[in-house]
Formats: structure tokens, C-alpha cells, sequence
């Protein structure tokens, strides 16, 4: 199994609107994609802005492509996100899952 982690960064003002824009984009498509084996969204509040998160599980590399296309380094971004993001990180880490609980 691999887990797909992207962050990003949104002022404090908007992270509740950030968070339920997330569960009807990237929440939503993660979850209805074959392979993945769920999600999790973490979120921390700092120096008035909230860094979230989105730590995603997958079967296998190519379940991961057909959730973020052919260039699966590189982070999807929906029209939306420009309007919250404080920055578009361009790539996530993928790291293979040793252990689980």
C-alpha cells in the first residue's frame, strides 16, 4: 500500500470553509476512486493560518494515477483552490505504508 500526502496552507479565517470545500473535491474523488483505501485530513491552526494535511491510501501506485493522472508526483488542484491557498505546492510525497494498525 502507498500513501499519497499533500499540504497546503490557508489563512485561519477560511479553514472551515477550506475544510468543507475539501470533502466535496478531493475528499469526494479520492474516496470514489478504485483502489483507494481511504483518507485522512489532519489540520493545525498556527500564527493565523491552518496548514492542512491530506494524507490519502492507496493499493498501488497505479490506483494513484488514475485518481491524479499520469504524473502522480504531481498535486491535483481544483478551480476553487486558488481562491483559499495561500500557495499551489506542484507536488505530494508518496511514501510505501511498512506497518499498519
Amino acid at each position: 500500500m502507498i500513501a499519497r500526502i499533500w499540504r497546503g496552507r490557508t489563512p485561519s479565517a477560511k479553514a472551515d470553509e477550506y475544510f468543507e470545500y475539501l470533502k466535496k473535491t478531493g475528499l469526494k474523488d479520492s474516496r470514489g476512486t478504485t483502489g483507494n483505501q481511504g483518507v485522512y485530513i489532519l489540520r493545525r491552526l498556527k500564527d493565523g493560518e491552518a496548514e492542512f494535511l491530506f494524507l490519502s491510501i492507496w493499493d498501488s501506485m497505479a490506483a494513484i494515477k488514475h485518481f491524479a493522472g499520469e504524473d502522480s508526483e504531481k498535486a491535483r488542484y481544483y478551480p476553487e483552490d486558488k481562491n483559499f491557498l495561500l500557495e499551489m505546492e506542484p507536488t505530494v510525497s508518496h511514501y510505501e505504508i511498512l506497518a499498519k494498525p
